[in-house]
Formats: structure tokens, sequence, C-alpha cells
């Protein structure tokens, strides 16, 4: 790959969502700051919605890591789940032994006391769900009544829900208005702008090691912003690919054109997005990947002559 070329420890476009590469921008640093000031009022439900790719994972993760200590964290990064399978999986990240093998009513009723234990002992329990706009109807429901779990004056149980727009729509329905009534905080994340995906660029490329003069240019990232819609998981997608490009080219300086090979290589990007020049993407990665190749077996190649010499 290209770390070597650019002197990088690590990849610093890929899409895991990692912390190590977490950047304070603006949005990302609203939105944590309503889920810290919602989850000190121990009231009720908590969203935060975004469009695919903005973030929410990260977010969710640095949350997750970042989360005052007398909290206890039930996780569920996949909420597709029934609501018998949903009550069993939040007993297992409440520690509530033999969850699977209970019965609804007693699962329900260990769940109830495990809350209440923790409550005694000085603790807050929050459950995060992921991708909550896959909830189930009826799963929709039993989360909302996991709420009605608490004392005279506070909540046992207060539930962050992560989600794309998809779950407002559902949420919009009458079916659905006690638990709208629930939500007590909400956070809409938005896209980057210009600046922000070029501090976004440099962060990550710093991170992964990289200490050379900048390799994406201010005109190249607002590019890059207009073509990725500011959407984070785009620009790594972008920048990845420029960053093969480049390597395969022996060269350091990302272009415009490398920029236009991405664009027209990357199926969720629409390629009049491309307007910087009329470039056939796919033959160039063939030609960058065929020269980096080229350029691995003569290293390899030069390697073993060394190793003769000694």
């Amino acid at each position: 790959m290209y770390l070597y070329h650019f002197g990088l420890t690590e990849l610093p476009f890929t899409l895991t969502p990692n912390t190590s590469f977490f950047l304070a921008l603006e949005p990302h640093n609203e939105a944590l700051a309503v889920l810290m000031t919602a989850l000190k009022t121990g009231e009720g439900f908590i969203k935060v919605i975004g469009e695919v790719g903005t973030g929410k994972t990260l977010l969710c993760r640095k949350l997750l890591n970042e989360i005052p200590k007398h909290f206890v964290t039930a996780y569920i990064p996949n909420p597709y789940l029934n609501p018998d399978e949903l009550r069993r999986a939040v007993a297992i990240e409440l520690g509530v032994k033999q969850a699977q093998r209970m019965s609804v009513q007693l699962l329900t009723q260990r769940i109830q006391n495990r809350l209440l234990e923790l409550h005694a002992k000085g603790h807050s329990v929050v459950l995060i769900l992921d991708e909550a706009q896959a909830l189930p109807e009826q799963s929709l429901e039993a989360l909302r009544l996991f709420t009605n779990l608490e004392t005279e004056t506070r909540k046992l149980l207060q539930v962050v829900l992560f989600a794309q727009p998809e779950l407002d729509q559902r949420l919009a329905q009458t079916d659905f208005r006690q638990l709208r009534q629930r939500i007590t905080f909400s956070y809409q994340l938005r896209a980057m702008k210009a600046e922000e995906v070029q501090q976004y660029i440099q962060h990550r490329l710093q991170v992964a090691g990289y200490k050379g003069a900048a390799l994406f240019s201010a005109s190249l990232c607002k590019k890059i912003t207009k073509a990725s819609q500011g959407i984070p998981r785009l620009v790594n997608i972008l920048c990845h690919k420029m960053l093969m490009l480049s390597y395969g080219q022996g060269n350091y300086q990302m272009t415009r054109k490398q920029l236009a090979a991405a664009i027209r290589d990357t199926e969720s990007i629409n390629p009049s997005a491309d307007s910087f020049g009329r470039i056939n993407g796919k033959s160039v990665f063939l030609v960058a990947a065929f020269s980096a190749l080229l350029l691995m077996l003569g290293y390899v190649a030069y390697s073993h002559y060394l190793s003769g010499v000694s």
C-alpha cells in the first residue's frame, strides 16, 4: 500500500469508526454536549439523527469512551431485534444471569431488580442503540415500556438513539406519539463545511503519522467537499483512492485529475460531481494498481539484492 511512500504508520482514511481519529468539529462537539447535558438530567429518550456516513457510530463510540464513570452502559450496535430479543440483549448487557433461559415475565422482573440494584449503588443506567432506525415497530414499543421503570424521583433507564433520518419519519406516525413525546433532547448531525473538510483531512493524516507538507490543497479540499457533500465517509473514500493513485503514479501532491478519477470510481457519488476534467477513472486505477505492483516488486528485488550483497 502507500504507507511507506507517504511516511505513514497506519491507513488514515479507513471506514472503520476509530475514536483515535476523532476530530472535535462543531457538529460533533455540539452533539456530545447535548448528549452529556441530557444524560445529567436523567429523563427519557435522547436522539441523534444523521445521514448515512456523517459519523454517528464514531460519535456513539466516543460517548461510550467518555461517559462519566457512574454511568452503567448497555450498548446494542445492531437493534434489528424483536421485543423478546431486545429484552434479552439488554439483560445480558446489564449482567443479568441466565437471561436466555427465563420467561419474558421473569426476565422483565430481573431487569427491574438489576436497575434498582444499580440505582441503590449510585449508578445511572443508559441504553445506547446504534442504527436505531432498524428497530421493528413492536420493539420500539418495548423500548418505550422500558422507560416506565422508575423510582419516585428518577427514571431507572435512559435511552440514547443514534439513527438515520428514517427514524424521524417513523416517529411522526400517530402510533408512535407516546414515544415521540418522551424524547426530551434531540440533535441533527450536519455535514462538514469546506474548511472543516480541510481540517478533517489534515487531522487524519497527522494521526496516521504524516509529517510533510500539505498533500491536499485548500482548493482541492473545496472540490472534495462539493463531491462528497461534506459526508465524512465519502471524504474518506475519495482521499484513500487519491492516495492510491498518487502512490501508483509515483507522485506526492494530490491533483484534480486524481480526484476526478476517484469520483468516477465511487458508485455512491454522482459522476456529474466531477466538473474538473473528463477522465476514465477505472482505467486510471488499473494503471495505478499496476504501477504500485511494479514498485512493490522492485522494492522486494532490491531488498533481496542487498541481503545477497551483505
